[in-house]
């Protein structure tokens, strides 16, 4: 896991319902909490596109539903910088399910994920079809 160039606005919180876009069979998580996340007493953990969270599967295949899985962010609503000066957006928070190697389970991702998430986990940008 390498480290990102851009100062990320944490757009996602505990408790937030994510999209899964790749094919291993769920189609919404929540997420439970936030990989490495240090914070302050009664703050609420955040984490943005790249972060590793902890997440249960709520919607999906009876085979893979209310596991408790690892993912990692790959689109947020919430606008953030790039070096570039350009503020990016996406219309949904989305996610890919990981193993403990943070490699992806699923065979291929559907949509379009963000190229901070390609930076940090490369083998996700394997198996993207589109990367904005």
């Amino acid at each position: 896991m390498k480290a990102i160039t851009i100062k990320n606005t944490k757009g996602i919180l505990v408790g937030t319902q994510l999209k899964c876009i790749d094919n291993t069979g769920a189609k919404k998580l929540n997420v439970i909490s936030v990989k490495g996340y240090r914070g302050v007493k009664n703050r609420i953990p955040s984490a943005g596109v790249g972060s590793v969270i902890i997440c249960s599967v709520t919607a999906g295949k009876q085979k893979i539903m209310h596991e408790v899985v690892k993912a990692v962010i790959v689109r947020q609503k919430k606008s953030y910088l790039r070096p570039d000066g350009v503020h990016i957006s996406f219309e949904d928070n989305a996610a890919v399910i990981v193993d403990d190697k943070y490699e992806p389970k699923g065979k291929e991702i559907k949509s379009v994920i963000a190229k901070e998430a390609i930076e940090r986990f490369a083998t996700i940008g394997k198996i993207a079809r589109v990367v904005a």
